[in-house]
């Protein structure tokens, strides 16, 4: 079976509801993190000061990736993208992600990743990938806490938002690894 680029569709557990990211969706993003320098901080970009500048930004993400709204007890409180790998056969990355501080430490991301990383190995991927700026060791706490296992660090990989290098530090979950990590977290 030949992995397929994810289309834009609405996935959705007890927790969580995504849904293709569209400008209807630039308030309730703005009210959840929008102008938030800490929100913000580890993304290509800098904190949008106004809706405007948030919606400009929506429209950049989901031109590049399958964008998707975080919806959390009827509010979109953050985004997730899944992205193309190319070099990789039949992988997909799941990134450009953030969400408001009213849901870090909840339930939110973990629903999140079970339900893109089940979709992207229903369409046939064989690996899922996460990459994150080296500092960011919220961000790799919770990817190794999905499951996803370190594969090394590109060293001068991208220019952050302020003009200084980041390395990203890259992770990994393969097809046959996803059962135990998904058992455990359902736990």
């Amino acid at each position: 079976m030949t992995a397929q680029m994810p289309a834009p569709v609405v996935l959705e557990n007890s927790v969580v509801r995504l849904e293709p990211l569209t400008a209807d969706h630039v308030p309730d993003l703005f009210a959840a993190g929008g102008g938030d320098d800490e929100v913000w901080r580890w993304m290509p970009t800098p904190a949008p000061a106004t809706k405007e500048e948030l919606a400009a930004t929506a429209v950049s993400v989901s031109a590049n990736h399958v964008a998707f709204a975080v919806i959390h007890q009827g509010r979109a409180v953050g985004w997730t993208t899944y992205a193309d790998v190319p070099g990789f056969d039949e992988s997909v990355e799941i990134g450009w992600t953030w969400y408001g501080r009213s849901v870090w430490r909840t339930a939110v991301n973990t629903s999140c990743k079970i339900l893109l990383i089940d979709h992207a190995f229903s369409l046939g991927h064989n690996r899922v990938m996460f990459k994150t700026d080296h500092l960011n060791l919220r961000s790799q706490a919770a990817i190794r806490r999905i499951g996803g296992v370190h594969e090394g660090t590109l060293r001068r990989h991208r220019r952050r938002a302020d003009g200084s290098w980041r390395d990203s530090v890259y992770f990994g979950i393969l097809e046959e690894e996803w059962p135990e990590h998904r058992a455990r977290l359902n736990r």
